[in-house]
């Protein structure tokens, strides 16, 4: 008598949760509603995982998981997310800020989306906005949280007014420190200076 063995393939669904805290690693453990949306997680299931406690709301439309250790860098990826906007990234001061390539010290956090968004939601109180196309060669990393370049936070800062000081301050430790290559540093030197022409 022979013995057969049946293997059955089950295909299981991954939990929402699990799919969410998959995306959540990656951004400080913070999700957006669209986000969510994008893995087929609705509102009805958001909204039981925030009854539930596996989520809190963070700002609207913006989820984090209180599991993931809080850290000081959650006020700047949550800046970005909040946006919902999927260019956006930190700009101007902050960029100088994060980068320590300056001692300036920005009351709000500056963030960049393209120039087409009109963002009218409520919470962005401690948020700059600016509208500007940036191509991708301009968005680097900081952190795990997308960031302009040095290059660009410098010649926005310009553009944006920032005290001389602290823009030649950034322009000289940008280059000590190897964000800026040679031509870039006078370049900026040079848009510097004629500002004030």
């Amino acid at each position: 008598m022979s013995r057969f063995r049946y293997t059955f393939a089950m295909t299981v669904k991954p939990l929402a949760r699990d799919e969410l805290w998959k995306l959540a690693t990656a951004q400080h453990g913070f999700v957006t509603a669209p986000q969510a949306a994008d893995l087929g997680v609705g509102k009805h299931a958001l909204q039981m995982l925030v009854q539930r406690g596996t989520l809190t709301r963070a700002a609207f439309g913006v989820y984090r998981f209180p599991r993931y250790p809080v850290s000081q860098y959650d006020p700047y990826i949550l800046a970005v997310l909040w946006t919902r906007a999927p260019e956006a990234c930190l700009s101007h001061e902050t960029a100088l800020d994060v980068y320590a390539i300056s001692d300036i010290n920005p009351n709000r956090i500056h963030v960049t989306v393209a120039k087409s968004r009109r963002l009218r939601r409520s919470g962005g109180d401690d948020y700059v906005i600016h509208y500007e196309e940036l191509g991708p060669a301009q968005i680097g990393w900081w952190q795990e949280i997308p960031t302009v370049t040095p290059p660009t936070a410098i010649a926005q800062c310009i553009a944006y007014g920032t005290p001389t000081y602290l823009l030649r301050q950034a322009i000289e430790r940008g280059r000590a420190q190897g964000y800026l290559k040679r031509t870039e540093r006078d370049d900026l030197a040079r848009a510097l200076e004629t500002r004030h022409e």
